[in-house]
């Protein structure tokens, strides 16, 4: 199972406190978990994406291993700026 980083930045406290009910918060708005299966995962972010679109408040990047992305690592945004890796010339950037 791949490491999980969910970084929030202005989000309203009911998902600062459900994050924190299901991963260890290492810093004010960042929370990490080595061993998140994939549908853990996937029903955090369904989570997120729900209570996202009822308030749009703030933003949320999700970071996790996925060796068939750029760099093998997925990353999934709600908020703005949403950003996505590329690789160029074997350099992981990021670009919005």
């Amino acid at each position: 199972m791949p490491m999980t980083v969910i970084v929030t930045r202005d989000v309203p406290q009911r998902t600062r406190g459900f994050l924190a009910s299901v991963m260890p918060e290492p810093a004010p708005g960042v929370y990490t978990s080595g061993e998140v299966s994939k549908g853990v995962r996937e029903r955090i972010w369904t989570v997120m994406q729900d209570w996202y679109g009822a308030t749009h408040e703030g933003s949320i990047v999700m970071i996790w291993r996925d060796d068939k992305a750029p760099g093998g690592l997925g990353v999934a945004t709600l908020g703005a700026p949403p950003r996505q890796l590329t690789d160029l010339d074997g350099v992981l950037v990021s670009v919005w």
